[in-house]
Formats: structure tokens, C-alpha cells, sequence
């Protein structure tokens, strides 16, 4: 049994060292050689990346690579793991594949419907379109998309380990599907992210295809690597602003950032929580500025000492509201003259959520701390 795991990039990165795990580079045709293998030869729809994202890559594997028994597809930051945490090596997947259709992702539970989730950051008319494309050209599959885009369940990422022969029915029938949906697709008014609408859609359609093929699938952690490039670009900059005390055009920027790619502060994407963080520090050095004409901008700008400061802030708040006030806790309330009421209010307010107690908790963490109006 031989087993080839590609692993789709956009960006230059440090491939695993295992073999098994080939880079390939998608969208090719619009951008520069990163010297990894491309998806623009042969049969092709690399330059269809801006809309099919991953997929362009996944066409490419089905159209023109015949050399595995079993594929398998994950992202450069994006691997699945094992139970040790770590990426699998060939034997471990050789074990599972005899026993499993197909490996991938635990099946994510939304707090709503998947047509919700989805319409809260798509077009809801896409997401009715594909099914209606799925009822005229596989009529038999309806049943299982209406009941699953109603439910609240699905897998993500399109990272999954099959079988090379599953591998291209799953294409045959994804890309079908896809190609019809495109074409009754007015992308009119569509930002960067609402355009990247195929990779979306297919995550959905995958587990369509599993449900309605009753394949037998073991699900596994998705261990992160990194942060997106995108996410580390907008941190880069914000620090920029918060050096120069210019927390307006911090402001801006992160808002204009978060209209073009609102899955910026989603967990895949944040993966150390710092841009919430700087969501945070923006809002309190508005508040602080327009009451004490001063911030925690004028005590300390490095990007780095901010998120300690705010981590540590929260850490402490989050303590005392829920019954830790250990002597660690208490220590820093009293010892640390860059705590404002303004700033105790902003962490209560985001980690109290009985909003009963919030006044109350605001005023006892308030009278432990120097916290005054002067900074």
C-alpha cells in the first residue's frame, strides 16, 4: 500500500520531512514558483484558485497523478494528527486505511444550522443553488443535503485520506456539481473571501458525500502550525500603529482587514488569540484617551509587551470572577498602576457573562487596584 499526503500551500513554508508529505502549489498559474510542485500542468484549473481555493489542487491530483493507492490532502498549516499529537507517518495510516474508508476531520457541531452558519458570512442563494444542482444531477443525494444543511454538522478544511479509487469519485462527482454551480453564479458585489465560495462549499458537500455513502470514517484532531500569513501581515501592522500611538487607523485597518476576510478571528485562523487581544487594547485606549486624555499607549507601545499585559490583565479578572483570587491574582490588581476602571470594565464586560454581577465585579477589582483616572 502506498500513500502520498499533498500538502496545498499558497505560501513558502518548511514542508514536513517525511516524504509522504509532497507541497503542492496551488493557483500556480497566477503567481510566482515557490519551487514546489504546481497545479498548472496538464488538465488544470489553477487559475480558478481566487474562487475553488484547495480545490484547484485537488482537480490537479485527480486529473493528472495516478502513482498512490491511497491520496491524501492537507494544508501547510493544517495536518492531521495523531493521538501523540503528531503528524502520521505511513505506517500509522497503513494501519487506520485498513479499517476506514476515508480519514478526516472530527465533525464540527454548530450552534445553529449549517445554512445559517453559512449564510451569516456568504450568500444564502449559493448555498440554494447547489442544492438544487445536486437535485437535478444526483437526485438521490437531495435527501441527505436537506437534512444535513438544516442540522448542525459538518467536517472542514478539506483535509481527508482516502483511497486513490474513492478519491476520483468523489471529484467525478464534487466537481460536477460545482462547475453547474458556477455558472449560475453572479459574483457581482462579492468581497475576496464571499469569491472563495467553492472551497467553502465543498467542505459542506464532502460530508454529503460520506453520510450518503455510509463510509466508515475515522475522524482526527487537526493539529495547527504556524498562523496564516495573513493573520501574521495584519499583527505586523497593528504593531506598527500601536508604536506610533495611532490606535484610529489601528481601528480602521483591523475593521477593514475583518470586512474583506471575516474569518480572521475564527480559531483556525488566530491561533494565539492575540488579534482579539488587540481588539481589546483598540477599544481601551479609546475609552481612556476620551476620559483621562491619556492611554496605555503612553506607558508602553511594543506590540509585544501589550499582549503580556492585556493576557495578564484578563488572566487576573478572569481569576476573581470566577472564585480564584489566589495571592498571584490579588498581587497584581494591587501592584500595577497601568490599571485603569476603564480597563477593568472592558475585561469584565468580555468575561463576565451574568451581566447581573458585572457592575459589582467591576467595583470590587476596582477598590483592590491603584486603578485611578490618571494613569
Amino acid at each position: 500500500m502506498s500513500i502520498k499526503i499533498f500538502t496545498i500551500t499558497h505560501k513558502a513554508f518548511t514542508p514536513p520531512k517525511d516524504s509522504m508529505y509532497v507541497p503542492l502549489h496551488v493557483g500556480r498559474a497566477n503567481a510566482e514558483d515557490l519551487g514546489f510542485l504546481g497545479d498548472n500542468t496538464g488538465d488544470s484549473i489553477s487559475e480558478l484558485n481566487p474562487y475553488y481555493c484547495e480545490l484547484t489542487g485537488m482537480y490537479w491530483l485527480w486529473k493528472n497523478y495516478h502513482e498512490a493507492d491511497y491520496i491524501g490532502i492537507c494544508h501547510y498549516r493544517r495536518y492531521l494528527i495523531n493521538e501523540n499529537d503528531s503528524i502520521f507517518t505511513e505506517s500509522q495510516l497503513t494501519e487506520l486505511l485498513q479499517k476506514y474508508d476515508i480519514i478526516t476531520t472530527k465533525l464540527l457541531t454548530l450552534p445553529g444550522s449549517y445554512y445559517n452558519g453559512f449564510s451569516a458570512n456568504h450568500h444564502s442563494k449559493d448555498l440554494v443553488a447547489t442544492g438544487e444542482v445536486l437535485k437535478e444531477k444526483y437526485p438521490e443525494y437531495f435527501d441527505t443535503f436537506d437534512e444535513l444543511v438544516h442540522g448542525p454538522h459538518t467536517y472542514f478544511g478539506n483535509i481527508f485520506i482516502t483511497s486513490k479509487e474513492n478519491y476520483d469519485r468523489y471529484c467525478a462527482w464534487l466537481f460536477d456539481i460545482l462547475f453547474e454551480v458556477q455558472k449560475r453564479t453572479d459574483f457581482t458585489g462579492y468581497n475576496g473571501y464571499q469569491k472563495r465560495l467553492f472551497g467553502f462549499l465543498s467542505e459542506f458537500l464532502q460530508t454529503v458525500w460520506i453520510c450518503y455513502n455510509k463510509l466508515s470514517v475515522h475522524e482526527c484532531m487537526v493539529g495547527m502550525v504556524g498562523e496564516k500569513y495573513e493573520t501574521r501581515k495584519l499583527k505586523e501592522q497593528l504593531a506598527v500603529f500601536f508604536e506610533n500611538r495611532d490606535y484610529t487607523t489601528a481601528k480602521d485597518y483591523f475593521l477593514e482587514c475583518y470586512k474583506k476576510r471575516p474569518d480572521v478571528l475564527m480559531e483556525a485562523s488566530d491561533v494565539t488569540g492575540e488579534l482579539r487581544l488587540c481588539m481589546q487594547i483598540i477599544s481601551t485606549c479609546e475609552f481612556e484617551d476620551a476620559a483621562y486624555g491619556r492611554c496605555i499607549l503612553d506607558i508602553f507601545r511594543d506590540y509585544h509587551s501589550l499582549i503580556e499585559y492585556f493576557n495578564r490583565l484578563n488572566t487576573a479578572v478572569t481569576n476573581y470572577i470566577n472564585g480564584y483570587a489566589n495571592a498571584e491574582t490579588l498581587a497584581f490588581f494591587e501592584q500595577n498602576e497601568s490599571i485603569t476602571p476603564i480597563s477593568v470594565e472592558i475585561a469584565v464586560r468580555l468575561f463576565c457573562k451574568d451581566t447581573s454581577k458585572q457592575t459589582g465585579m467591576i467595583e470590587e477589582i476596582c477598590g483592590l487596584c491603584k486603578a485611578d483616572d490618571s494613569l
